[in-house]
């Protein structure tokens, strides 16, 4: 008798062993990503007229392609919001932050070349090379760029974690989502972010992780400084 109850006894420690770690781990991604967006809810708009303006727009990175000859929608649909909010005159000037790993791969001119297309003058934006990854984009907008006030363009269920970023870094940052891809062809996307919120709650609160890559300041191409002062957000 007293055998069995020490079998027993080590069986719920083995299942409590095997159980917990998951569970914690579980429970601590359901919270950084409850945390994100509370933290942003009042920073991230999808409605162009709410929508406070800025001078400038920061739309992030993503490939022009999935395949040869097949377009990304996320592309599409990112760039199509910044001119919205171009043509509306919600911003003024516009970075394009991604990553150019060779002269093959190169979102920023991606970018440029497609916002071009669209309407958007060439002089009105200003590419950086240096976009790697969404901490990297916002982080240099201020370092490298020097501004601290703008207006970040990305999915739907990306924008939150990249104004997050921002304002845990200072900046007066808002969010514009950009039309909804469908789920259905956005799910690994969807759900590699539910990890990346995590990540991004280590970076700021653990790790402090910096961009890759230094750049010394420099000014926007055409920068709107004779523009007329813009209100303080949420004013």
């Amino acid at each position: 008798m007293k055998e069995m109850q020490r079998t027993h006894r080590r069986l719920r420690w083995l299942l409590a062993a095997l159980i917990i770690p998951p569970l914690v781990v579980v429970l601590f991604t359901l919270a950084c990503n409850a945390w994100i967006l509370w933290e942003t809810r009042s920073h991230v708009y999808s409605s162009i007229d709410a929508l406070p303006p800025t001078a400038v727009g920061v739309v992030l990175g993503t490939s022009k392609n999935i395949a040869p000859n097949r377009p990304n929608l996320h592309f599409q649909t990112r760039m199509e919001a910044t001119y919205r909010l171009y043509q509306a005159g919600r911003i003024r000037h516009i970075i394009v932050s991604g990553a150019q790993n060779s002269r093959y791969y190169d979102e920023p001119s991606d970018m440029m070349s497609a916002l071009v297309r669209l309407g958007v003058p060439s002089t009105a934006i200003t590419p950086d090379r240096s976009g790697f990854r969404t901490l990297d984009s916002v982080v240099r907008v201020a370092e490298v760029f020097g501004e601290t006030r703008y207006t970040l363009i990305t999915d739907d269920f990306h924008i939150n974690r990249a104004v997050f970023l921002a304002r845990h870094h200072g900046h007066d940052a808002v969010g514009f989502a950009a039309a909804r891809v469908d789920p259905s062809i956005s799910f690994r996307s969807r759900f590699r972010e539910v990890f990346a919120r995590v990540k991004a709650v280590l970076d700021v609160y653990l790790f402090g992780t910096q961009p890759r890559e230094q750049s010394r300041p420099r000014q926007l191409t055409s920068h709107p400084a004779n523009a007329p002062s813009l209100p303080p957000h949420g004013k």
